[in-house]
């Protein structure tokens, strides 16, 4: 019974982050790959403190961007896009078989 619970709970997640999956979603998502990162061992210690830095200064970036009360297209896509970046060096980190 657990188990059917936390797999529709599971699915519900997967179902509603594209409603959220904008810039604060993928920023919510990201900080969750580097948890579960150092959580299974495929990060190191000094991996996981330079991607959460990277993750802050992504959050730092956007509250710039907003602080002025438009939130432009191209300030999006410049967010996205190191978003992007940020994901890419995730998934490197995480699959380069280094481990604690």
């Amino acid at each position: 019974m657990k188990r059917i619970i936390l797999a529709i709970a599971a699915i519900g997640t997967l179902v509603a982050t594209p409603a959220v999956a904008g810039v604060n979603g993928r920023q919510h998502n990201q900080r969750d790959r580097i948890a579960q990162g150092w959580r299974s061992g495929e990060l190191t210690p000094r991996e996981t403190y330079r991607l959460g830095r990277q993750q802050y200064r992504i959050g730092r970036t956007e509250a710039r961007m907003r602080s002025d009360g438009h939130f432009s297209y191209r300030e999006r896509a410049r967010l996205h896009a190191r978003q992007d970046r940020a994901s890419a060096r995730i998934y490197a980190k995480k699959h380069n078989r280094r481990g604690w």
